[in-house]
Order: structure tokens, then sequence, then C-alpha cells
């Protein structure tokens, strides 16, 4: 199933890693994870999420804050019962984890471009099969999975549909335009509206868009560790002022702030 960023040819394990028939050997870093990134696929020497960046989506996840967005997630991959299933953007792994804890019989594979985020994400599980890659360049065979999930991620859609298999389908998840408008309003002088809808556009011939459903809950965040981990966490934190900022982390009581995710599920129709 996995397949060499480098010629695209399958790759088998030997020894702590894996290589394929030309020779291309990715070996196997001490936490567990792949390193399936070849230098001439990046565009800077550490791409992605930074490591204070990643801790602090850990924490934030770890605290269970967005609990009912992993819940729900697991139950519709659940729903889905598929062979082979990636994590496409998987970050630190939290949502990962919950993915494969619903489908016990299933292969699990996990990517991210952040080493950092991997690094941390394969702790969480080691039955699946975390691997620092491209998600331009998935390191995996033509249809060979049967569920994909998209959380908060970029997505080339393509690069999915190659991935999988006639029948199988990608669950996309992402934020409304009401997601965290509190903290947005606090932050921004104006607060501009966007279509949350507008990656439907984007969904190549032979995609066919089986489910939506729209998941909104409130969050009371009363400690400051909380509401300085959501800004470090999303890029709200990085574009708002030093003053605004400490607006929302030093506030005397609890900060209120609506959390509102988009579920998509698209199948592959040929």
């Amino acid at each position: 199933m996995l397949a060499c960023p480098i010629c695209q040819a399958a790759l088998t394990r030997l020894d702590n890693g894996v290589v394929c028939p030309a020779g291309h050997r990715f070996d196997r870093a001490r936490q567990g994870y792949l390193n399936l990134l070849p230098v001439q696929h990046k565009n800077s020497r550490d791409p992605g999420d930074n490591q204070a960046m990643v801790e602090a989506r850990r924490d934030f996840l770890d605290a269970g804050h967005y609990a009912p967005v992993a819940r729900r997630l697991a139950a519709l991959a659940a729903e889905r019962k598929p062979g082979a299933w990636l994590d496409i953007g998987c970050g630190e792994g939290y949502y990962t984890a919950q993915l494969a804890q619903a489908l016990p019989q299933a292969d699990g594979y996990a990517l991210d471009i952040s080493r950092e985020a991997v690094k941390r994400a394969c702790r969480r599980d080691p039955g699946v099969t975390w691997m620092v890659a491209s998600m331009a360049r998935v390191p995996l065979a033509d249809a060979s999975c049967q569920f994909i999930a998209s959380v908060f991620s970029p997505l080339d859609w393509a690069e999915a549909k190659r991935l999988l298999s006639p029948g199988g389908g990608l669950m996309r998840v992402g934020p409304t335009s009401g997601h965290l408008m509190e903290l947005r309003e606090v932050l921004y002088d104006e607060v501009r509206p966007y279509a949350d809808d507008k990656h439907l556009a984007l969904v190549p011939e032979g995609m066919a868009h089986a489910h939506g459903e729209i998941l909104e809950f409130r969050l009371s965040l009363a400690e400051p560790k909380a509401r300085a981990d959501l800004l470090a966490m999303t890029p709200h934190g990085w574009r708002a002022s030093a003053e605004k900022r400490a607006r929302v982390i030093d506030q005397p009581e609890p900060f209120e702030v609506t959390v509102s995710m988009r579920y998509d599920y698209f199948v592959r129709q040929d």
C-alpha cells in the first residue's frame, strides 16, 4: 500500500524502514514514524506547524474542548466500515487516535507535513502507520483507501480522488462562518464574512456529495491557558495585535465562544 514518494513504486519493509525496487530507502524514526518527505518536495527547511503551535493544539485538544467534534467524526467513520483509511493532515494525532479506536479492524494511515506534529502524533496509537509526507504527493497507492478524513486541513482534491477506491469516500471537517465568532469579534475591528461551502465548487467530477451536517456547541474557557492555546493554534492568534490577544487571555471571567463545524462526505463514483 505504501508507495515511494520519489518513483511511486511499491515500498516494502526492510530492517527498520522501507525500500522500493529502485533502491530508494526510508528509515523509521525512533519515535516510530516514517519520513516520506524527500528534501526536493519541501518548500522550507521545516515545513508545517512549528513546535509551539503543535504543543498548544495538543494541550487544547487533550483538555477535551473539541471532544464533540472528534466523537462525531469517529461515529461517521464507523458507519462507513472501511478496510483502509487515511487521516490526511493529521497534525498531532488527536482526531486520528479516535478514528483508530472507532475502526479497530481497519488499516490506519496518517500523515502531516510537520515533523514536529507527527513526532507527537505517533505516540497516540502504535497501530497506525504514521508518516511525514506531503498532502500533494501522498505516498500511498492508487485506489488504496476506502475512507479519508480531512480535519481543518488543506486538501488536494485530485490527490484525494486518486487515493480513494470506487465507492470510498472523503469526510471533510471544517469551520462554518460562525465558528469562533466571539473570538474574532474581539480580535478584529471588522469581522469579514466568508462562505463556508466554497469548497463544494472545488470537488472534481466523479465525486458526489453524499452527506452534510453541522455540529455546533458553546465553549466556556475559564482558564487563561486554554484561551492562550486556542489563540496559538488558530490563524487568528497570529494576525491579532498583542493588546487584543491579551484582552482574550487576561479577562477575569470565562470566555464564551461558539464552535461550529461542517461535516461533508464525498463518495468516489468512477
